[in-house]
């Protein structure tokens, strides 16, 4: 219900954004990229179009892809407003507001047993992990190069934080602490 109402309200954002877009420089207005639902149940996630087409785009934003982002498209992460066309996913039943960000396909393989646990809850557009890892995420793979070094430096440094905070979340969820997740989102994207 949440998501329709919200899919609404934003509908002027929504449809403001898609035209920026594509003024800046045409379609494709989405970006859709497989991410698992279960280890072995994958999903297409939604956001906006925030980078150059490459004709081989795989794998982790790192510093390797940087030159790609379009000035709007740094505009829309740093305000998360990348991530509005979820909703789409959140109706479909693929997501919810809070739980772990769901991983690329080849994590979900590398990694079976951790994410196996991780995720038993529903992936979500925000969680404990995406408030409290984004930041040295950005930051640790800023320096990459190349898909590989991305590839080594998030899969070392960024999955074992990531997934012990998505495990937290996991033993201590609540709608109260739902809320709280959710309140501390809001405000670190317009704070």
């Amino acid at each position: 219900m949440l998501a329709m109402l919200l899919s609404v309200i934003l509908a002027p954002v929504l449809i403001g954004i898609c035209v920026m877009i594509l003024a800046q420089g045409g379609g494709p207005v989405f970006y859709r990229s497989e991410r698992m639902k279960a280890v072995d149940q994958g999903f297409m996630l939604w956001k906006f179009r925030t980078m150059t087409d490459a004709q081989s785009d795989a794998g982790v934003s790192g510093g390797d892809k940087s030159a790609r982002i379009t000035r709007l498209g740094a505009q829309l992460r740093r305000y998360r407003l990348d991530e509005l066309p979820q909703l789409i996913n959140i109706l479909r039943g693929d997501m919810s507001f809070v739980g772990p960000r769901p991983p690329l396909r080849q994590y979900a393989v590398k990694f079976p047993e951790i994410y196996q646990q991780v995720l038993q809850n529903r992936p979500g557009v925000t969680g404990l992990a995406t408030l409290h890892i984004h930041r040295f995420e950005a930051g640790v793979l800023a320096g990459c190069k190349s898909a590989e070094m991305t590839d080594q430096v998030y899969s070392l440094r960024c999955i074992p934080r990531k997934t012990q905070l998505d495990l937290i979340y996991q033993n201590h969820q609540s709608i109260c602490f739902d809320c709280i997740l959710i309140w501390q989102t809001i405000r670190r994207v317009f704070g």
